[in-house]
């Protein structure tokens, strides 16, 4: 696919060309322009770089007047995971919630919206969508982000989505390989083990990266996950079994192939960061993701050297680095020669609502709220992973303060919680939202405690509705995006 670097100029170019590394600030920093002229092609957004759309277009722009072609990347998956909306909560339902509607066509509209968005920002490389089948429903990273637990059903939406997204001249990127729905650890803190036979991975996992390769993604992210039936000694983002043996040469994949996040600590943590860099680029990834925590100069300059290093010393080829970064090229070209796709899409301003609401499912009926009556919003707030962040808002609560004025509300954690609830609510009717209460035997019991006093407390779940429905008023709305809340509002109040 390439020659080989002539040079050293070359081959620190090349290795430039393959890193993908966040920044801090909303306005494009001095050494971020330096090395864009010195070979680096693509940049990450992530929440602390988004204010408004108005503000990231500006940024967006700084940086292409250094680097027309660049690859301007985003974590933003719609639903729970929102960057563009993530001082607000998303304008999209996200995997979940699209997989309840189950309805293909529905889900290729919210993704070309979302696509029209974000090149109307100028960011044309979407880390999304997730491929993973939720086949463990204790998962703590994935849940509400899987389109669902059945492959089939994950397929389809996810070669949906792409289609969608990719019609907007925005490069999706299909995650998390070989699939990450079966875990019960998060990747950020340590490494994920899936222990299950080869024919089962063949048959529930990779399916949907097979429709999503059908479909023509640009892109397919690794997963830091260990697969021993796979490969028993290292991660699929180190692995050349997996992501050359498997990705490449098994399913015919030919597109760019990205690394989840390499501070997680499932690379960071073992192998070091640096080694972990030159490791995966040796088994076959053609793009690092780093600067969700470390987004430096320093750090920048450090993989770059790492990589250098590498194939000067022989223990990475120079032609594996020199196809790696021609990948990141084709990308970019591909980007840039597809960017009138955005201009001629009709917008659609209103598809994330209507999804949230045919998404929604209300059992135990019959029990709504008055509209002249107020409430008070009790909030069990569980720890949130990291891909969600910390940062974006959730719930009901504001949506129910525009639609019945004078409610109240409180957040609440532990078992301890739902006295708290019980004394606040001073005797108004009481919304109780929670988030994969099925998880958090704490939120469990605190919901006990609650029902048990307030037998009339509607209950809203959020996350994974994996729990039996209980309340005067049961709602489910598959995700926590902001239009998750709208939808769930308008059936407390009108039922």
């Amino acid at each position: 696919m390439t020659t080989l670097a002539t040079g050293p100029d070359t081959l620190t170019r090349d290795a430039l060309a393959v890193l993908q590394p966040g920044f801090d600030g909303t306005t494009a920093p001095d050494w971020v322009r330096r090395r864009l002229g010195e070979g680096l092609a693509s940049v990450a957004l992530f929440g602390r770089n988004v204010v408004t759309e108005e503000q990231v277009t500006a940024l967006t722009a700084e940086l292409r007047a250094e680097r027309d072609d660049l690859l301007v990347a985003i974590d933003e998956e719609s639903g729970d995971v929102t960057r563009l909306d993530v001082r607000t909560g998303s304008s999209f339902p996200g995997n979940h919630a699209l997989g309840a509607v189950d309805d293909p066509g529905l889900t290729r509209a919210v993704s070309r919206e979302l696509g029209r968005r974000l090149a109307a920002c100028g960011v044309n490389f979407d880390w999304a969508p997730s491929a993973d089948v939720n086949a463990n429903p204790d998962n703590p990273v994935i849940g509400v982000r899987s389109f669902g637990a059945s492959t089939d059903l994950v397929a389809r939406h996810t070669a949906a989505w792409v289609e969608g997204l990719q019609s907007t001249g925005v490069a999706a990127c299909t995650k998390h390989f070989p699939g990450h729905g079966d875990t019960n650890v998060d990747s950020h803190h340590a490494v994920p083990r899936i222990d299950v036979d080869a024919d089962t991975l063949y048959a529930r996992e990779l399916p949907p990266f097979r429709a999503a390769i059908a479909a023509g993604t640009r892109a397919i992210m690794s997963a830091h996950i260990l697969v021993p039936a796979l490969d028993p000694d290292r991660p699929g983002t180190l692995s050349r079994r997996i992501l050359t043996e498997l990705l490449r040469d098994e399913l015919g994949y030919r597109g760019l192939i990205v690394t989840d996040g390499m501070e997680m600590r499932a690379i960071s943590g073992t192998y070091g960061l640096e080694h972990g860099v030159v490791l995966a680029i040796a088994a076959g990834a053609d793009a690092i993701c780093v600067g969700g925590g470390l987004c430096d100069e320093g750090t920048v300059l450090g993989l770059r050297d790492a990589l250098v290093a590498a194939v000067r010393s022989g223990e990475l080829p120079e032609e594996r680095l020199a196809d790696a970064a021609a990948r990141v090229r084709d990308l970019a070209a591909w980007t840039a020669g597809a960017r009138a796709a955005a201009s001629a899409t009709v917008p659609d301003p209103e598809v994330g609502l209507v999804a949230a609401r045919r998404a929604l499912r209300v059992t135990r009926a019959g029990a709504a709220v008055p509209a002249d009556t107020p409430v008070f919003v009790a909030q069990f707030e569980p720890a949130r992973n990291i891909a969600v962040g910390d940062q974006t808002p959730w719930g009901v609560a504001a949506e129910l303060e525009r639609l019945l004025p004078g409610t109240a509300s409180g957040s609440f954690t532990g078992e301890g919680g739902a006295p708290e609830a019980l004394a606040a609510a001073d005797g108004r009717r009481i919304v109780a939202v929670v988030r994969d209460e099925h998880r958090h035997d704490w939120m469990r019991s605190a919901l006990d405690t609650l029902l048990a006093a307030r037998p009339d407390t509607v209950v809203v779940e959020m996350g994974l509705p994996q729990a039996a429905p209980r309340g005067a008023l049961h709602i489910a709305t598959y995700g926590a995006a902001r239009v998750c809340g709208v939808a769930a509002a308008e059936a407390v109040v009108a039922g």
